[in-house]
């Protein structure tokens, strides 16, 4: 399998680079596995977090160099440490004994063949969490396919209709055509969320959007195209937890936060769509401020 990182193109990129050779192409991933953190995290949605956690490991890199990026130390700027694919398979054993309730994977995309080879030895030692794939929503169909049988839950961004916001803050020319098609093979492998008796997820497709301040539009339209083109028993997140960081920060438009009149307007959308389930985190106590709390929209 990881025959794969000899001539990269795991990812729409396609770098043609030999990782095996210390080579670096633009997620800057080698052939090690590279994670700055792994830990039960509780303010996923409540479908993944329940009330022991997700079993979060965050890998270092990405594909994708976005300007706002909440996380920049690992993704762009490459925080974490290198570990053998054993250990990767260990990290998530331990995060079973702590009774998380599943495996998150974060930001996965450039180390996808030693992550099924990690799966391969945890289950051989007893794993039985589901696993999520915790993606940007930037996948080539050809690797997604190769986690066919290993992921059980797919978690994809989907973060701009408008190529031309997805090129100003995120560095890709062609992201819609690119995530569109991604996630169209995601919903295929798992299809609607199937949920246990304690309402956490065991399989299915649940799809994030973050909402930029002053790109109102560019979100309604994502969340029109999902309502006509994927099956309404699938959960939509939307995220309105954006804050101005990294690079934004010199942005002229989304160097603030989101108003309560852009929230508010994204809220009556989503709900004039009839989209069925999903989570809208909440706006907070001061009109300023949004709290990491999903509720269910339907």
């Amino acid at each position: 399998m990881l025959k794969e990182l000899e001539n990269c193109n795991l990812c729409p990129h396609r770098c043609n680079i030999n990782r095996i050779n210390g080579e670096k192409g633009r997620c800057r991933g080698t052939d090690k596995v590279n994670i700055a953190l792994a830990s039960l995290h509780y303010y996923e949605e409540p479908c993944i977090s329940g009330k022991s956690g997700s079993g979060t490991i965050f890998f270092s890199h990405c594909n994708l160099s976005c300007k706002y990026c909440q996380n920049y130390e690992i993704s762009q700027e490459g925080m974490g440490k290198d570990i053998t694919i054993d250990h990767l398979a260990e990290i998530m054993i331990n995060q079973q004994k702590k009774r998380a309730e599943n495996i998150n994977l974060v930001t996965p995309t450039m180390y996808v063949p030693q992550i099924i080879e990690a799966i391969k030895i945890a289950r051989k030692n007893g794993l039985r969490l589901p696993i999520i794939y915790n993606t940007n929503g930037y996948e080539n169909i050809e690797t997604l396919k190769m986690l066919e049988g290993y992921v059980d839950i797919y978690l994809p961004d989907f973060k701009y209709f408008d190529n031309k916001l997805a090129e100003k803050y995120s560095g890709v020319k062609n992201y819609f055509e690119i995530a569109k098609i991604a996630i169209q093979e995601m919903y295929r492998q798992v299809r609607e969320p199937v949920l246990d008796e304690m309402g956490i997820i065991q399989r299915g497709l649940i799809i994030r959007h973050l909402v930029l301040p002053g790109y109102i539009d560019n979100s309604k339209r994502i969340l029109k195209w999902i309502k006509d083109n994927i099956d309404g028993k699938v959960y939509v997140s939307i995220m309105m937890q954006y804050f101005p960081t990294y690079l934004s920060k010199k942005d002229n438009i989304i160097n603030r936060k989101l108003s309560p009149k852009e929230y508010n307007e994204i809220e009556e959308y989503l709900y004039s769509l009839n989209i069925l389930n999903g989570y809208i985190q909440e706006l907070g106590e001061h009109e300023e401020e949004f709290v990491p709390k999903f509720d269910l929209s339907e």
